[in-house]
Parts: structure tokens; C-alpha cells; sequence
């Protein structure tokens, strides 16, 4: 397994479509904005007890990545608690390097210093396969070193490049650590690893424009004549909304399409994409507030999020 994350990892070192017709396009003067269905919510709360069932038996090293993951990717945390327990301890682990490695950029305030902690994960991952692991959580894919740019993404395309090459990456190893390898399984993780991305960028887009950046494609943006001044300063709040809209609806035809095959998919594989609860929870509450980003309600932790995944888990669907 440690050679997998590694090969994953060092894989990934380096760094507009409109949805088809649906509740999504349902916008003007007389449709309005519709709601996406939630999921029905029924049950116990059965991942805290296997979060506290599990972190009792957990080794310091692991302690420390479930904690990284419970603040900083909550979603991620409770979708790894539901995986079947031979996986557990290495997804956390992955999802815990993902997270160290997402953060540098945000903790850094010169990108020299950020690239040499870069180097140093490099080196980390070369170490690896040595057999010689440094004392830190085993990790998941790499940061790209242009991802240190700041600047926004071009287009949707690259956009959705970054989020394969990050977070379908950790799908991929995470069906491999399911022990599945399925074509089928693979183009799921690929779709849902892309609408991952794209909602990963929406909803870091508040905080990041309070810091005076702003990585939203730059082609939808354009499309709707916004600059990246108009969302730092929050102005021309219907043409914000408009692109929060475009960006939001290819992450739903992603999702869309990652399940219009799900019958093909091996129901072994879907414990790796529960992770579509968090993402459909967050669109349909981005949907609920007329695409305003900066509503404080996208910002609150949903209460019935542990219920919706483990209804998923408990039905084996995604």
C-alpha cells in the first residue's frame, strides 16, 4: 500500500458547460430558482459511535489524522469512517497528507518558503520508496508546484484538469485500497473527483477574496463581464451570482453523469464515493440562497450530514 500512495503521489507532483435541462436551469422571472431534493432523513448516529469506537484503538499516528481531518475536512473525515475497517487507517492517512499539503499555500506568506516545504514532501515520497518513510502521516497525492500561483484558473477545463489530478487521484487509491479495479469505478471517480474540485473552489472563494484573491475561471467570469474586483468588493451581486451558477451547475452535471452508471459501478466501490453526500448537500444549499457565495448559511456544518452519509452507506449507494 505504502508503494501505491507513493506512485499516487508522485503521479500527481507538478499542479464552460451548461448543464442539461433540469431543476439546475430552472432560473428567470417566472421559474425562479427550484430546490434540489434533500435526502431523506432517517436513523442513528452511527458515525460518531464508529468515530469513537475507532480513535480508541488508534495508534498516535493515526490520532493525529483523524483530528487534522475532523477540522479541517470534516466531510472527508466521516466519509473515511464509513469505509470498511481494513481500509480506514490508510484513508485517513491519505486524506490527512492531502490536507498538510492543501494548507501551504494559506500558511505561507512567500511562495520560496512554500515551495521548499513543497521539496520537502517531494523528498518524502522518494523516501518512500526507499523504504524509508519519514516520521509523518502517509499521504495521498502531491501538490503541483504552479498551484503556488496566484492566479485565477483560465477556463472551467482547467479547473476540472485540477481537480482529476488531486481529487480523483484520492479516489483512484481509494478504490484501490477497496481492492477494485472496474473501468466503471474508475470513470465514476473521475466525474465525482471533478465536482469535488469545482465545489473545493467555491466554497474557499469567500475566503480567499478576504484576502484579495479570487480563483474562479476567468472564462465564466468573463462571460458575464465580473472581474475579480467585483468579488473581492462583492459588487454587481446578480452577475456573481450568474457565474456562481455556471461553475455550480457543471459540478452537478459531474455528479449527474458519475451516477447515471452507477448500476455498472460494483457496489464494492461505493463506500470510496459517499464523499457525493457533502457535495450535494453544499449545492443544494448554494441553490437554497440564489447562488450568493457569501451566505453565511454555506459556511455552517450541516447536522444531519453524519445521517445522510451513513442512509448511504446503510443502502450501498451513492
Amino acid at each position: 500500500m505504502a508503494a501505491a500512495v507513493a506512485a499516487v503521489a508522485a503521479a500527481a507532483l507538478g499542479r464552460g458547460l451548461r448543464p442539461s435541462p433540469s431543476a439546475w436551469q430552472l432560473r428567470g422571472p417566472l421559474a425562479g430558482r427550484s430546490r434540489l431534493l434533500c435526502p431523506a432523513a432517517c436513523g442513528g448516529g452511527a458515525p460518531a459511535a464508529a468515530a469513537a469506537s475507532h480513535q480508541s484503538g488508534a495508534g498516535e499516528g493515526e490520532r493525529y489524522c483523524m483530528e487534522l481531518l475532523r477540522k479541517r475536512d470534516y466531510e472527508g473525515f466521516l466519509c473515511s469512517l464509513l469505509l470498511p475497517a481494513e481500509c480506514r487507517r490508510s484513508a485517513f492517512a491519505l486524506r490527512a497528507f492531502n490536507v498538510e499539503l492543501a494548507q501551504i499555500k494559506e500558511s505561507v506568506t512567500q511562495k520560496t518558503i512554500g515551495l521548499m516545504r513543497i521539496q520537502f514532501w517531494r523528498q518524502a515520497v522518494e523516501d518512500m520508496y526507499h523504504d524509508n518513510p519519514p516520521q509523518q502521516p502517509v499521504a495521498v497525492e502531491l501538490w503541483k508546484e504552479k498551484n503556488m500561483d496566484d492566479r485565477a484558473y483560465r477556463d472551467i477545463g482547467e479547473l476540472e484538469a485540477y481537480a482529476e489530478n488531486t481529487q480523483s487521484a484520492i479516489l483512484y487509491l481509494t478504490l484501490e485500497m477497496l481492492g477494485v479495479k472496474d473501468l466503471h469505478a474508475d470513470h465514476a471517480a473521475s466525474h465525482i473527483g471533478k465536482a469535488q474540485g469545482i465545489v473545493t473552489c467555491l466554497r474557499a472563494t469567500p475566503f480567499h477574496a478576504s484576502r484579495g484573491k479570487v480563483f474562479l475561471p476567468m472564462d465564466i467570469c468573463m462571460l458575464h463581464g465580473v472581474s475579480q474586483e467585483d468579488f473581492i468588493r462583492r459588487n454587481q451581486e446578480k452577475k456573481m451570482r450568474d457565474v456562481i451558477y455556471d461553475i455550480a451547475s457543471q459540478a452537478h452535471v459531474h455528479l449527474e453523469h458519475a451516477r447515471s452508471f452507477r448500476k455498472n459501478v460494483p457496489v464494492k466501490a461505493f463506500p470510496a464515493f459517499l464523499y457525493t453526500a457533502a457535495l450535494e448537500d453544499y449545492l443544494n444549499k448554494i441553490q437554497k440562497v440564489d447562488f450568493d457565495i457569501f451566505h453565511p448559511s454555506l459556511h455552517r456544518k450541516s447536522t444531519l450530514l453524519p445521517l445522510h452519509l451513513y442512509i448511504r452507506s446503510w443502502k450501498k449507494t451513492y
